[in-house]
């Protein structure tokens, strides 16, 4: 059941609350949180030119900044002290520990470094520095600073607003001069300044994130968008195998004087199931089938119909030279189809990336399967961007790891680029 009391409230309300959730979460819950400061990374324009030793200790940077800081806190305090020994010590080295403990919990360290303000202020004696003096007031706007750097947005306005509340209960306490402005002002500067470098790191970080899921969603859909049109086309391969099984299963008793009843029912059998997985290949090609897809009227193109192909592309204007060795034989249709189409998908690249440049296809029929090597020379014309870049490569390794074979794509040492691949084809295969 809905609780009446929190749809009641008011929106105004409800951003209080978890505003002051927010406070509560930041610099109370976590207050003793131990957080020390990651390294800094080295992989950067400016920091992956340095040598590897230096390079090393380039990643403390931070921890070397921030102790430096300390470090100039404690000096000025003690330049600028009580004379006693002790006093002078105290006085310089709480603000100096406040800078250090950012180092290993930050939200601790606001707080020390708000609370150790009223007794440096107290050992100085100032006549004009309350509530901040020299060494307070920079040691506060420096742990703001840092704190900023280190948490999140959030964090740094109520650290600013705590801070200002301070200030203002500080100056009501004691009459006098107030000199609030010079920490909170530098420190409001000092803290935008890191909010917004944090929060563009935040969303360069969110857009790359972005852009490599949308690429490897991209690859993924190109990749699934391959494999249905490879399906597609072998469905029409398989579907003529399957009706030729069912065809001869259907005359091969006719064949047979006399056949004996089991023959028959073998044969009637054999036929059945040819048909049934013939009505389940038109399933499968219903699903994968693309909403505008067309049926081929032709069937589909094997090694025998490359010539015509490499005719279709010196007519384009690509100068192909065609390279025939082994002995010529009949391939299983699979293999054939898909070599056509890994020749002409990588005759298309050579065109659409490569103007003006000659191209050479060799196809190899060697013991054991198939060779294809598909090479051009480097682009003498203007190259134009193709938004479909390396969809094509994509489809030629689909289709050559479905066959169980083996294919490289790479650019050549004169500016061009090679395709090869060999599709295994086995003795039996070859026969059938």
């Amino acid at each position: 059941m809905t609780d009446t009391r929190e749809t009641s409230r008011s929106p105004e309300f409800r951003l209080a609350q978890g505003a002051l959730g927010g406070l509560r979460q930041d610099l109370f819950h976590d207050a003793f949180a131990y957080r020390p400061l990651n390294p800094m990374a080295v992989d950067g324009p400016v920091t992956r030119r340095l040598p590897e030793r230096i390079r090393r200790k380039a990643r403390w940077t931070p921890h070397a900044i921030v102790a430096a800081f300390a470090f100039f806190v404690f000096a000025v305090g003690l330049d600028i002290g009580p004379g006693n020994g002790v006093f002078v010590l105290v006085f310089a080295g709480m603000p100096a520990v406040a800078v250090l403990l950012t180092l290993v919990r930050p939200v601790l360290a606001f707080w020390a470094a708000l609370s150790f303000t009223p007794f440096v202020a107290f050992l100085g004696s100032y006549g004009d520095g309350w509530p901040w003096g020299p060494t307070s007031g920079i040691a506060q706007v420096v742990v703001m600073t840092v704190v900023a750097a280190r948490t999140r947005p959030r964090t740094a306005a109520w650290m600013w607003v705590i801070t200002l509340a301070y200030a203002f209960f500080a100056a009501t306490l004691r009459g006098g001069s107030d000199n609030a402005a010079s920490v909170l002002f530098p420190a409001a500067l000092a803290m935008l300044f890191v909010t917004v470098v944090q929060v563009r790191r935040e969303a360069e970080e969110t857009v790359t994130a972005q852009q490599t899921v949308t690429a490897v969603e991209r690859s993924r859909r190109t990749l699934l968008e391959e494999r249905t049109t490879i399906a597609r086309e072998l469905h029409d391969v398989v579907a003529h195998h399957m009706s030729v099984v069912a065809i001869q299963a259907e005359a091969a008793p006719y064949r047979v004087e006399n056949p004996p009843p089991e023959l028959e029912q073998a044969f009637v059998t054999i036929r059945e199931n040819a048909v049934a997985a013939l009505t389940e290949l038109r399933r499968v090609l219903g699903v994968v089938r693309a909403e505008d897809y067309e049926a081929p009227d032709a069937p589909q193109p094997t090694l025998a119909d490359l010539g015509g192909l490499i005719g279709n592309v010196r007519e384009a204007g690509l100068d192909v030279e065609q390279t025939v060795t082994g002995a010529v034989r009949e391939l299983p249709q699979g293999v054939e189809l898909s070599a056509y189409r890994i020749i002409q998908e990588a005759l298309s690249n050579v065109l659409r990336h490569a103007p003006g440049a000659g191209a050479k296809v060799e196809v190899s029929y060697v013991l054991g399967g198939l060779g294809l090597r598909i090479v051009n020379g480097p682009a003498r014309g203007l190259v134009k961007p193709s938004p479909g870049a390396g969809h094509g490569i994509t489809g030629m390794r689909e289709r050559v790891t479905m066959l169980n074979g083996e294919m490289t794509a790479e650019p050549t040492e004169d500016g061009g680029y090679e395709v090869t691949a060999f599709i295994p084809v086995t003795r039996e295969e070859t026969d059938q």
